[in-house]
């Protein structure tokens, strides 16, 4: 500011910025209350989740791990029976047909002759099929959610292979994004929710074997 009476310039330093006592003394002076535009400080304010939103995440999780369940599952028991939706009575499984023999046939990607060489095989239709009733069953019902996430993610990443290039995408289809969802809802324990989770933790045989939570 400038002292008219003595016609030249001074400079104060308001109470409120000074952050360390003054030279030769110790005692402290005050922590500014409103800092000046010197010495404004940003505040970066993190936001926990509420409880509300923890528990809505978790509803959501668990709804898509049930929604993923019925996935595997209905596709198990439309290749059984043959329902008509993508496998037609004539070509069911309990009427000699092979859940295998067409998709994999059709491959023609770089891995086609392994996928070749397995179609229609005994081994690749029981090996499917059990797989499709088991991941289904285990995300409906909570349970096993890391072996359902493993085996679910080693399946749809081979059936991803099997149809390289993908059709819409020169590298990822549903088939990865799958996987991918399979791995979350194992690693955030979406078993527990609206499932068996916890009670399945808690039996004896998983106690005993940790790996098949």
């Amino acid at each position: 500011m400038v002292d008219i009476a003595k016609n030249h310039a001074t400079t104060t330093t308001p109470e409120s910025y000074r952050l360390y006592p003054k030279p030769g003394t110790d005692q402290r002076q005050p922590e500014p209350t409103q800092p000046g535009p010197r010495h404004a400080v940003d505040r970066v304010e993190v936001l926990a989740p509420t409880a509300r939103a923890a528990t809505m995440a978790r509803y959501i999780l668990a709804g898509i791990r049930i929604a993923l369940g019925f996935v595997f599952l209905w596709a198990f028991l439309d290749k059984v029976f043959g329902w008509g939706f993508a496998t037609t009575p004539a070509k069911s499984w309990i009427d000699g047909g092979s859940p295998t023999q067409g998709f994999l046939s059709g491959s023609k990607g770089p891995f086609s002759g392994f996928f070749h060489t397995i179609a229609g095989t005994t081994f690749a239709n029981v090996t499917f099929m059990l797989a499709l009733a088991a991941i289904g069953t285990a995300l409906i019902l909570g349970i096993g959610m890391r072996l359902a996430a493993i085996g679910g993610a080693v399946l749809t990443v081979m059936m991803w292979a099997a149809v390289l290039p993908p059709t819409n995408n020169p590298i990822l289809d549903d088939h990865l994004i799958y996987a991918a969802v399979l791995i979350v809802l194992a690693l955030l324990g979406a078993g527990n929710t609206l499932g068996l989770g916890r009670a399945w933790t808690a039996t004896p045989l998983v106690q005993r074997a940790p790996w098949l939570q």
